[in-house]
C-alpha cells in the first residue's frame, strides 16, 4: 500500500509518501513541504498548493491519500486557511479516482506514539524510528504528513474489515425486509354512477 499524507496548511503544506503494510517494516519514498507566501491573494495560494499535490501525486502514484481532518479552534482565520487547503488535497484525489481517509490529529498521534496527546517532537521522534531515518524530518509539517501515512497503513485494515462488516449487515437486513414484504395489492380501476334525479311537478285543480 503506498500513501501520500497530507498535513494541510495554507503557509506550509506537509507532504509524505510512505509504503507498506501493517505489521511489516514501512518504507519512505519522499517527504517535503509546499509553501506559499503570506503576501500572495488567497487564490493564488491554493493554486500553488494544487500545483504542488499533482506533482507529488504525477511522481509517486500513492493508492490512497490521507488528510489531517480539520478541527475547530480558537483561531478562526487558521481554520478558514487550513480548512481550504484540506480541500485542494481532496479535490486533487477525488479527480484522480484516488479514496480519501481523514484522520484527527489525536487519532493519528494515538497510532504513532500510543498517546492521543503526544507533541509535535514524540510525532517526530517514532516517526524517524518507524521509517528508519536519520533524522526527524523538517518542519514538523513534514513528519506530521508522514504520521497521516503510517496511521492510515496501520489503521486501513480494520477499517475495511468494519466497512465489510456494516456493508454485509445492510445486505443482510435488506434482504430479509424484501421477503417478509407482503404482496402489495393493486385496486382496479372503479367506476362512479352519476345519479339522476326526476323532478315531478303536480299541478293542483282549481275549481
Amino acid at each position: 500500500m503506498r500513501v501520500l499524507g497530507v498535513d494541510p496548511g495554507l503557509t506550509r503544506c506537509g507532504v509524505g509518501v510512505v509504503e507498506g503494510v501493517a505489521g511489516r517494516p514501512l518504507r519512505m519514498l519522499g517527504v517535503g513541504v509546499i509553501r506559499t507566501g503570506a503576501d500572495l491573494a488567497i487564490g493564488d495560494r491554493l493554486v500553488l498548493i494544487e500545483r504542488g499535490i499533482e506533482e507529488w501525486l504525477d511522481a509517486h502514484r500513492p493508492e490512497f491519500v490521507a488528510v489531517e481532518r480539520v478541527f475547530s479552534q480558537h483561531n478562526v482565520r487558521t481554520v478558514m486557511g487550513t480548512a481550504q487547503a484540506s480541500a485542494v488535497a481532496m479535490l486533487c484525489a477525488a479527480r484522480r479516482g484516488l479514496p480519501v481517509a481523514l484522520h484527527t490529529p489525536s487519532e493519528v498521534k494515538a497510532a504513532v506514539t500510543g498517546s492521543g496527546r503526544a507533541d509535535k517532537a514524540q510525532v517526530g521522534s517514532m516517526v524517524t524510528r518507524l521509517l528508519r531515518l536519520d533524522a526527524p524530518p523538517k518542519p514538523a509539517d513534514a513528519a506530521d504528513a508522514l504520521a497521516l501515512a503510517i496511521c492510515h497503513i496501520w489503521r486501513a485494515p480494520a477499517t475495511n474489515r468494519l466497512q465489510q462488516a456494516v456493508a454485509a449487515h445492510r445486505t443482510t437486513n435488506s434482504a430479509r425486509t424484501a421477503s417478509t414484504a407482503g404482496p402489495t395489492s393493486t385496486a382496479g380501476p372503479t367506476s362512479t354512477a352519476r345519479p339522476t334525479s326526476t323532478a315531478r311537478t303536480t299541478k293542483g285543480r282549481i275549481s
